[in-house]
């Protein structure tokens, strides 16, 4: 039996995984979820890049070096991980759903796009998987520049792996699309309880 089939045997609870284009407002609603329903708990990615301002290690990230992070790598202690960009990889570490797990929650993901496809692909029924989406490529740039986090030759970076990434979107079981904020998190809210009710 492998540590997956393990993490398997010993659930407790289903996954939900929330996974978008930089900007689309998927950390946005995750955090209303997180508020709203005291049964979910937020599955911490681990990084291996420096905190953004505001970003707390434990709390938004689990940050590592990009060699602490190589070496989590060979001793197989990702479910899943990628490189997103080039030397800036993002994973799920297994200790961590197994923590949640364990508390008796349901594990909530906020990961990039490929990460939440392998994880619904490893998790099949136990996970609902939601693609939330900004109405336009444009929007998109706009949240990302109102962000005054990147530089231009990083938005425009983004801006092309958003592109790659909406072709994606029909392989997730549901396309949240967030026009309005407040809509977007109300929907988000009845689609998690509807599925965690089944």
């Amino acid at each position: 039996m492998n540590d997956l089939d393990n993490l398997k045997e010993n659930k407790t609870g289903k996954c939900i995984i929330f996974s978008a284009p930089s900007g689309a407002g998927k950390t946005t609603i995750v955090k209303y979820l997180l508020a709203h329903n005291s049964n979910l708990e937020f599955s911490i990615s681990a990084c291996s890049r420096y905190p953004r301002r505001n970003e707390e290690d434990g709390v938004d990230y689990k940050f590592f070096s990009l060699t602490d992070f190589t070496n989590k790598i060979k001793n197989n202690e990702f479910i899943e991980w990628e490189e997103v960009y080039k030397d800036n990889y993002y994973g799920t570490l297994k200790s961590e759903i197994q923590r949640i797990w364990n508390a008796g929650k349901t594990v909530i993901f906020d990961v990039d796009v490929i990460g939440g496809l392998n994880l619904k692909k490893q998790f099949k029924d136990q996970a609902l998987a939601i693609f939330v989406q900004a109405p336009s490529i444009e929007e998109l740039e706009k949240r990302l520049r109102f962000r005054s986090t990147e530089t231009e030759e990083k938005i425009a970076i983004r801006i092309e792996k958003a592109k790659e990434e909406m072709i994606k979107a029909s392989e997730f079981d549901i396309i949240l699309v967030n026009e309005n904020l407040e809509i977007a998190c109300k929907d988000a809210i009845d689609l998690v309880e509807n599925f965690l009710t089944k």
